[in-house]
């Protein structure tokens, strides 16, 4: 018996990632912490599994004084956050036109309101076939379809042709085309584009949109400060500017992975258009759907930010231990993808951030098979992924051989 509308029958379960990481907790309460490889969370944890938390993020937030942190947000969030999640999410690399933004919890809010606000119902969202699977649930949950394409051709390149093709045969249907693209740092892949991938990305959406139909890019940087060098890989901003008004991008910025506020929620929707009309427009319907969802967000977490980026000292001190931390994940990245590359595993190609994935046929059965090592990674739609960034150095030594091992069993 169900008593729920039927628009919402049959949705619900444990998430896949959590319940994984539910059993690797469980294995390491039977056998011992050390003797377990819990590749599954994706958040940054130390040599002894600990959350990596930035101290001085940490000092901000003590500063707070309790009566500000208890008061009401605006809704689109205070200036001085939106000013700060603007500056850094595109430092020195912000694009020319019209720029605003309206404070989201996390960068999943800015996700819900971009597909549920640019698309109609029975609309399909568009994403690589590699995807974060929180994608494909909020579409559902939005009244949206979801479709992708092939993520790399037959030489590991970024897929341009296949994107143009489902990018034209959508746009054959519906008015609207919402484009969902994570980088750099993608996960579950860990590859960034290049310059050249994103001016073809931005070839094939310009020729696109001489139809006259309109195109949403939404750029997901979730892991932009774990990318490698902050600069560097901000020169993409760059290339938004002077973009036709009926392509608008939207930066999903978040605080989560940058200042290791997880459990804060608090993040930015960034709009960038060559169009004034567009950007007011963007502004006034996100609040607005603010409104009618959540409301408001966390205030406290949004002075942090704020404090942040008026202070030069504490700014600094920010990105030094952002780098720290960067360097530590790279070191665990680098070890087992030379591992990988000794013993023969296939891999997507990895660039830099929390996450690699193996390619498969059969994930499942390569990560039951893992479990039998005590090795505990996600099987997503067409391989398995595994959080870098939660496993320490000791412990990845040795272990692409052992899921090399696994993945011998099902894909040979």
């Amino acid at each position: 018996m169900s008593v729920l509308a039927k628009h919402t029958q049959g949705k619900g379960g444990p998430d896949k990632i959590f319940r994984i990481s539910g059993m690797a907790k469980a294995r390491a309460a039977e056998v011992g912490k050390e003797n377990i490889i819990n590749a599954t969370t994706g958040a940054f944890l130390d040599a002894n599994g600990q959350l990596i938390t930035m101290k001085t993020v940490e000092e901000v937030v003590k500063t707070i004084p309790f009566r500000d942190s208890a008061e009401y947000a605006p809704i689109e969030g205070t200036k001085g956050f939106v000013n700060a999640a603007i500056d850094g999410a595109f430092r020195e690399y912000r694009p020319n036109g019209f720029i605003d933004g309206v404070a989201t919890p996390g960068g999943t809010g800015g996700l819900h309101h971009s597909i549920y606000n640019y698309l109609e119902p029975g609309d399909t969202v568009l994403t690589m076939d590699r995807y974060w699977a929180a994608y494909k649930s909020i579409c559902r949950e939005c009244g949206r379809g979801f479709d992708t394409f092939v993520s790399f051709d037959e030489n590991n390149k970024f897929n341009l042709p296949a994107l143009k093709e489902k990018v034209e045969e959508l746009l054959a249907k519906q008015d609207n085309l919402l484009y969902i693209l994570n980088t750099p740092a993608h996960n579950p892949t860990g590859y960034s584009l290049s310059e050249e991938d994103m001016d073809g990305v931005l070839d094939v959406l310009k020729e696109a949109a001489k139809g006259g139909k309109n195109i949403i890019l939404f750029l997901d940087v979730a892991y932009i400060d774990y990318a490698g060098e902050k600069e560097e890989v901000r020169k993409i901003f760059k290339k938004l500017s002077g973009l036709p008004a009926n392509i608008l991008t939207i930066v999903g910025y978040s605080m989560s992975k940058g200042f290791t506020l997880y459990g804060q929620r608090t993040g930015a929707m960034i709009g960038v258009s060559s169009s004034e009309e567009v950007i007011k427009e963007f502004a006034d319907i996100n609040q607005y759907t603010s409104r009618a969802t959540w409301s408001n967000i966390n205030r406290p977490a949004m002075r942090t930010l704020a404090t942040i980026y008026n202070d030069a000292e504490l700014l600094a001190a920010v990105c030094k231990e952002r780098d720290d931390y960067y360097q530590m994940i790279k070191a665990r990245a680098d070890i087992f993808t030379q591992e990988a590359k000794e013993c023969g595993l296939p891999m997507l190609p990895y660039v830099a951030g929390f996450f690699l994935s193996i390619p498969a046929k059969n994930p499942d059965a390569i990560c039951e098979k893992l479990h039998e090592e005590n090795i505990f990674a996600v099987p997503l739609a067409a391989g398995v992924r595994i959080a870098v960034c939660a496993v320490p150095v000791r412990k990845i030594k040795g272990m692409a051989a052992k899921v090399m091992a696994a993945w011998k069993a099902f894909e040979e």
